[in-house]
This record gives C-alpha cells, structure tokens and sequence, in this order.
C-alpha cells in the first residue's frame, strides 16, 4: 500500500512539473516575440531607439530560457 502511494505522489509530482514548465515556456516565449518584434507590432512603449539593445538582448534570453523550459517539460524522467 505504501509503495502504491509513493508512485502515485511521483506520477502527480511530474505532471504538475510538466504543467509547470510549460506555462513558464509559453510565458517566455510570448515575452520573447513582443520584445524582439515590438516595432512589427507596433507597441510604441517598447519601439523606442534608446533601449533598443536592452531589448534585443532580454528578448534573446528570454527565447532562449523558454525554450529551455520547453524542452525540460517535454522530456521524461
């Protein structure tokens, strides 16, 4: 009964993780393409030529992180 348990707590661990990292993937991806396309999309705020490195520079770790987070949700323990 107990090891029946501890699988179950296992199983329920690893799907809340897999949820976990993709909502953090899709976050960051998100956060990527408004930052790295923010004169495509038109958000003034953003589009601005002083930060211009700034935001090419979090946009690209941002991609980078969620697709981190990505391929950690997608692979199996």
């Amino acid at each position: 009964m107990e090891n029946g348990f501890r699988s179950r707590e296992r199983k329920s661990y690893r799907v809340m993780r897999m949820a976990y990292d993709f909502t953090i993937a899709i976050l960051l991806l998100g956060m990527s393409v408004i930052m790295l396309f923010a004169d495509k999309l038109g958000i003034e705020q953003l589009a601005g030529k002083d930060n211009e490195f700034f935001r090419y520079f979090f946009g690209g770790l941002c991609l980078l992180y969620g697709g981190f987070r990505a391929y950690r949700g997608f692979q199996r323990d």
